[in-house]
């Protein structure tokens, strides 16, 4: 039998402040990017996670001093784009809804984020739960991009409103940039996403929304997949949003 492949697990990247307290190797396993914490317990079980050379066990904490190595190969994960169309929710439909899960064909993986039901456009799909905070998360400041139309004709002002930041319910949104492209038609590109953030943002500013469409998450973008339809997201497409997320 050949000798099992070994992967130093770098330092290097992690945001955690070693000199203030050692991490347990599960969550120091998921700072890196490398498994969940539920996915690392298992390694850890297996026998394939070492700490300078001895064989980590469950409760384990890392210093900054540390080597950590895990033998064996990453797992493998998949990633989808997949077109919401109106009327279905993304997760925990009520009685006579559908959600993604039910709308699609494929087996264990979950929608990243949401968009609520009138909502339509790009959701990723995934089975790797590494991938949600660091891609959801306001703090690293990852772009998604909207296109909406409203009922209302767009004020001069909008844009300036919009992108300086908008008070919805005592919270004041980050700032976006804001590109007009008609008198009922403009994008949004955020880096935040507060519940029902753009409609509330909009009806702040005076414009009721008739059509909001999520086009682009990162560098994964929406293009001409039809509504309900999935595409593998794969290559050096999936290579440049992993190494945008550190993973």
């Amino acid at each position: 039998m050949g000798k099992i492949p070994q992967r130093r697990v770098l330092m290097d990247g992690t945001r955690h402040d070693f000199a203030k307290s050692p991490l347990r190797i599960n969550k120091y396993l998921a700072h890196k990017g490398y498994a969940t914490r539920k996915d690392a317990d298992v390694l850890i079980t297996q026998g394939l996670v070492f700490i300078n050379g001895r064989q980590a066990v469950l409760g384990d904490k890392v210093e900054e001093k540390d080597i950590v190595e895990v033998k064996g190969a990453r797992k493998e994960y998949r990633y989808y784009a997949y077109n919401k169309p109106e009327g279905v929710v993304t997760h925990s439909p009520q009685e006579g809804e559908k959600d993604i899960l039910m709308a699609v064909s494929l087996k264990g993986v979950f929608p990243v984020g949401r968009l609520d039901k009138k909502s339509t456009g790009l959701i990723i799909l995934t089975d790797d739960r590494r991938v949600t905070d660091k891609l959801l998360n306001p703090e690293y400041e990852h772009e998604k991009e909207y296109r909406v139309t409203t009922t209302d004709e767009i004020p001069k002002n909008f844009k300036k409103r919009m992108e300086a930041g908008v008070d919805i319910e005592g919270y004041v949104t980050k700032p976006c940039t804001i590109e007009i492209e008609d008198d009922f038609g403009f994008t949004i590109t955020l880096t935040e996403g507060k519940k029902h953030q753009i409609r509330r943002m909009c009806v702040a500013c005076g414009v009721n929304i008739e059509t909001l469409e999520r086009v682009r998450m990162m560098n994964i973008k929406l293009g001409e997949l039809k509504p309900g339809a999935h595409r593998p997201i794969a290559g050096a497409e999936l290579k440049e949003l992993l190494t945008a997320l550190s993973l």
